[in-house]
């Protein structure tokens, strides 16, 4: 975790107010501008397609159950908690 001055997250708040993003949002998109200002590339992120998240919801959906309790007995005992 990295420890920002009070100066620096009232900029980034300002920035992302003014952008409507999160501060940390505003903090790589301002980071990522200066690396290309810089002449350093930026890696772009990749998206998944939407066959890739179908074949990753089909992969996760093929795991083993391993708690066979219906969502709402799970959900009482959390609550329990």
């Amino acid at each position: 975790m990295i420890n920002l001055s009070q100066e620096t997250e009232a900029l980034a708040a300002r920035l992302a107010a003014a952008e409507r993003i999160s501060a940390g949002e505003a903090i790589r998109q301002a980071l990522e501008a200066e690396l290309s200002a810089m002449g350093t590339e930026v890696r772009p992120r990749r998206r998944m397609t939407v066959e890739q998240m179908c074949e990753l919801g089909a992969e996760i959906a093929a795991l083993p159950v391993l708690d066979q309790r219906s969502p709402a007995e799970i959900m009482e005992d959390l609550n329990a908690l």
